[in-house]
């Protein structure tokens, strides 16, 4: 079967291209993919090549497909799977197979396995680990964008407090604790976001902080103080690019300081006043990955010593932490659609990959059966007026409150031209 996918073969080397997949083996299954949702992760493997730990050293002679948070429907199922998995079936991926021990992972280290790609075989390894999971949700996008909410379920898990009685540790965030997500409405804030109004060890005060205003008036528009004080929650947004941006974090945290202060942006002020703002037993968060190898903040260590203040880091979620997020998915419980600000097809996926930092917004969903310019949510009324298409989906997205949605996205896939590069 021939394949159309974006593959990488150096540094800054994408290639938009059309092959045929090999022979399906009997452990293995074939799969066709509807969506992929860009991450910064991707970006930096695409710039770092083979510099990147997942990927492996002869891509220049073998390519991989690049792509990781991706979700589509089985095909053919080989023989050793049919039992668990059936053709028609829909699907999402844990990328975190750590094959051959290398860390190796689909859209980093495999030649026919990755999101940006019209069709591909999934390998023997993905199934044995149980890192391909059915999924019963009602868009793909929403299976998609299940593997960066499982990073948040397992941020949120592996937080921690200190037990001063029997010295163990009781994991999870403070239950009824003050928390406070520090550069919290870019896309993984907005899930983080979403994440602590609705999962099980809710706060009972929530800050939420960024220093632009537009940014922080959507988030505001999308979880809004009222519906959360329904539900037991302050909820409060915070522009800390003012002078007594701490006095007033410190002042909503009624002088304690806080219990759970997650970090978003790999910036040494924000984390340095994440770290000022932590009361007794504060746990900081450190969620955003740099891509500096020797970024360093200051940590005050008279609190580590008298205040059990700690931090704790993670990168990526497991197989659980997504079976967690998909099913709170299916109960509408969350709804990972408030991440996603622009849509497009895979002849956009190299240009967005490259400039990815340089795109504001939030998440960037690429429909890869189809093509399309990148396109902004925002954006789509103004396009409208010359492209039907895009007046559908703005008057689809304005009714949902500006957000992408299962509608959209069957509209998108029924009107829109299928791939012919």
């Amino acid at each position: 079967m021939k394949t159309t996918a974006v593959r990488l073969y150096g540094e800054n080397d994408l290639r938009l291209e059309s092959f045929d997949l090999p022979e399906m083996g009997e452990d293995e299954i074939l799969c066709e993919i509807v969506s992929d949702s860009v991450c910064m992760s991707t970006y930096k493997e695409a710039i770092q090549g083979t510099r990147h730990k997942r990927v492996p050293e002869d891509i220049a002679t073998k390519p991989i497909i690049i792509g990781h948070e991706f979700s589509g429907r089985m095909l053919k199922v080989g023989n050793k799977w049919s039992g668990k998995y059936h053709p028609g079936d829909k699907f999402a991926i844990q990328p975190n197979i750590n094959y051959l021990n290398k860390g190796y992972a689909p859209g980093y280290s495999f030649p026919y396995f990755g999101g940006v790609s019209t069709h591909i075989i999934i390998p023997g390894v993905v199934m044995e680990k149980d890192c391909l999971l059915p999924y019963t949700g009602d868009a793909f996008f929403k299976a998609s964008l299940g593997e960066p909410m499982s990073c948040i379920v397992a941020a949120f898990l592996s937080s921690y407090h200190t037990n001063k009685d029997n010295h163990l540790l009781s994991m999870g965030t403070k239950k009824g604790g003050i928390m406070a997500l520090m550069a919290g409405v870019g896309p993984m804030g907005l899930g983080a976001l979403d994440y602590a109004l609705h999962c099980d060890n809710k706060p009972s005060v929530l800050v939420v902080t960024d220093i632009d205003d537009q940014r922080l008036s959507r988030a505001k528009r999308l979880f809004t103080p009222e519906k959360a004080a329904k539900d037991g929650i302050k909820l409060v947004y915070i522009n800390t690019s003012v002078q007594d941006a701490r006095e007033q974090l410190m002042a909503l945290s009624g002088g304690v300081g806080y219990d759970d202060v997650f970090v978003f942006a790999p910036v040494k002020p924000v984390v340095e006043m994440a770290d000022s703002i932590l009361g007794m037993d504060g746990c900081l968060n450190f969620f955003a990955g740099p891509t500096d190898k020797n970024f360093k903040a200051e940590f005050n260590f008279y609190n580590v010593h008298y205040a059990a203040a700690h931090i704790v880091g993670t990168s990526g979620g497991n197989t659980d932490d997504l079976k967690i997020a998909l099913d709170m998915m299916s109960k509408a419980r969350i709804d990972p659609a408030v991440m996603v600000t622009h849509i497009g097809g895979i002849d956009s996926a190299i240009s967005t990959t490259l400039n990815l930092p340089k795109i504001p917004g939030g998440k960037k969903l690429i429909y890869v059966g189809i093509e399309m310019e990148l396109t902004a949510l925002d954006d789509l009324e103004i396009k409208g007026k010359t492209n039907p298409l895009f007046a559908k989906l703005a008057d689809i997205v304005k009714k949902n409150n500006g957000l992408w949605s299962k509608e959209a996205e069957e509209f998108l896939l029924k009107t829109k031209q299928k791939v012919q590069l």
